[in-house]
């Protein structure tokens, strides 16, 4: 398989490269490094079956060239992270949709299988867990940028999905629930990051709201163990996977557990969304996937659960 991976400096990309190469195939990557980092995908250099271009994917003639070398694309380049999302909303519409729309159009001319990494937020505000790809979905008002983020990656889906209806590209959707692991970072609001490193430095663990909002969070190898899977399963076409873990946390135990384990003295300190984000800022109060879909084809189970995951990532931070 040759696969090129927008956004393949990223957390996620990044991974998903070292896997691919260490099963025997190629890897391109594009990346622009406005989230992402040279040092996540510096060890690969020099490698005989990995190459890369620090570029946008709306650079046309480069995408399409780097297309026309691949056999699947892997378009996880988007701007992400709460933070990045509430102080930047029209960066983050534009880059998400601009972004999709170019290599979906230059995909099409050869018909290359297409990955399109959605996300959890596009369930929104819906109550109806655990959440099912078939599920009706639910945002909040225009006016709260909030929703900017899972309202561009909807129009992404649909972008996808529209191309494989009408044109037969071939595209599978994932949503990605909090996917987590080393080389993560906290800068764009990531929890688990944020409450490591905090923690190693015995500073304030700081959780946004009351605290009762739960999460889900998903290994980095499962996830790019499912991704790869799925590229070379004909059945997944045209359709939307959740790739998470149902384990649940609220984010009071996440700190607690993450307190526990580093030995920190860090005392757990709630700060409002308002002072966190932004005034009238909503959050979702559950998010936990149902991932048998997944299941029912391929086979999916995640390997790690929650106390595994702190410990890499705590392993990681901690030599930094």
């Amino acid at each position: 398989m040759r696969a090129l991976i927008t956004g393949g400096a990223g957390f996620v990309g990044s991974h998903l490269a070292d896997r691919l190469l260490e099963l025997g195939h190629t890897v391109l990557v594009l990346d622009n490094l406005s989230t992402g980092s040279i040092e996540n995908i510096s060890h690969l250099k020099g490698h005989e079956r990995f190459s890369y271009a620090i570029d946008s994917v709306t650079n046309g003639p480069l995408l399409a060239e780097m297309i026309d070398r691949c056999d699947v694309v892997f378009h996880l380049a988007a701007a992400v992270g709460v933070k990045l999302i509430v102080e930047q909303p029209v960066h983050t519409i534009e880059t998400n949709v601009h972004g999709t729309e170019v290599v979906l159009e230059h995909a099409n001319k050869k018909k290359k299988l297409v990955f399109i990494a959605s996300t959890s937020e596009v369930y929104g505000k819906s109550t109806d867990v655990p959440f099912r790809e078939s599920a009706d979905l639910v945002l909040g008002s225009t006016a709260k940028h909030r929703w900017a983020y899972a309202c561009s990656k909807l129009i992404d889906e649909f972008l996808a999905l529209a191309y494989w209806k009408e044109r037969k590209l071939p595209v599978v959707v994932v949503r990605l629930f909090n996917t987590v692991g080393p080389r993560q970072t906290g800068q764009y609001g990531m929890v688990v990051p944020t409450f490591v490193r905090q923690a190693l430095a015995n500073q304030p663990i700081t959780v946004f709201g009351d605290g009762t909002q739960s999460r889900s969070f998903t290994y980095v190898g499962d996830v790019v163990d499912a991704l790869i899977t799925l590229a070379q399963e004909p059945r997944a076409i045209g359709e939307v996977f959740n790739i998470g873990n149902s384990g649940e946390v609220t984010m009071r135990d996440l700190a607690e557990k993450v307190k526990a384990m580093t030995g920190s003295h860090s005392p757990i300190r709630l700060v409002p969304y308002d002072e966190a984000y932004e005034a009238g800022f909503e959050d979702m109060p559950r998010r936990v996937p149902d991932i048998s879909k997944i299941r029912a084809l391929i086979g999916y189970e995640p390997r790690l659960g929650l106390d595994d995951i702190l410990r890499e990532v705590i392993d990681h931070m901690a030599v930094r």
